[in-house]
């Protein structure tokens, strides 16, 4: 693992991904540009959870093992998830989304970008690899902050519009939309177990599921 330091603080910022543009201090919140060792702006500091997964937390997906470089959190009004980055052992990446005890796994896909239109209501439906999906959710939400390396810069109080299509088959795409741009990602709900997770993080309070404990810690 090469390890460079940041420019603000001069705290050692791991590279976990060889690929990856961006990094978030884990000492300051400084988001650094690789290329330069760059400051280029500020993350929110990482609000408390609970959730299970780290940063080098490990498993299986896709027939590949995955170890998490990176997360970034989203937040809105009602709530807040968690996007944790996968680096896989065949050089591509995937994002595993948690909320609420719900985890899917997606992949960024830029063709299906192309074929959303720029007023996208609530029950608008799209077919993606012989999949019907609808969108269910839509909403401003906030990056509360991120850790890791990322493949974009994460800056305070980054706010995007999120749309959720689901399928009745647990095909899952999720759009995300700025100023900017935007990205989709497609992909299926998953349970944790079926990611043969290890290296999880204990949680006070929470009790390991028997057939996550025997792979956590």
């Amino acid at each position: 693992m090469a390890n460079n330091t940041c420019p603000q603080c001069g705290a050692p910022v791991p590279m976990r991904s060889g690929g990856m543009p961006y990094a978030v201090c884990g000492y300051c919140q400084t988001v650094i540009a690789r290329e330069g060792m760059r400051d280029i702006g500020k993350a929110a500091l990482l609000p408390y959870d609970i959730s299970p997964i780290q940063l080098g937390t490990g498993g299986a997906v896709d027939g590949a093992r995955f170890t998490v470089v990176g997360r970034v959190r989203w937040g809105w009004a009602d709530g807040a998830w968690n996007e944790w980055l996968l680096q896989l052992s065949d050089g591509t990446t995937r994002w595993l989304g948690e909320a609420m005890g719900q985890f899917q796994i997606v992949a960024e896909r830029e063709d299906v970008v192309a074929r959303l239109p720029a007023d996208l209501p609530l029950g608008f439906a799209i077919e993606v690899d012989g999949q019907s999906l609808t969108a269910t959710d839509i909403k401003t939400v906030t990056c509360l902050g991120a850790e890791g390396d990322l493949p974009f810069p994460t800056p305070a109080d980054w706010q995007v519009e999120s749309i959720d299509f689901r399928s009745p088959t647990g095909a899952a795409l999720s759009v995300q939309r700025d100023k900017v741009g935007a990205s989709a990602y497609v992909g299926r709900y998953v349970e944790l177990a079926e990611l043969r997770p290890s290296r999880l993080r204990a949680v006070e309070d929470w009790v390991m599921p028997d057939n996550l404990a025997e792979r956590g810690r």
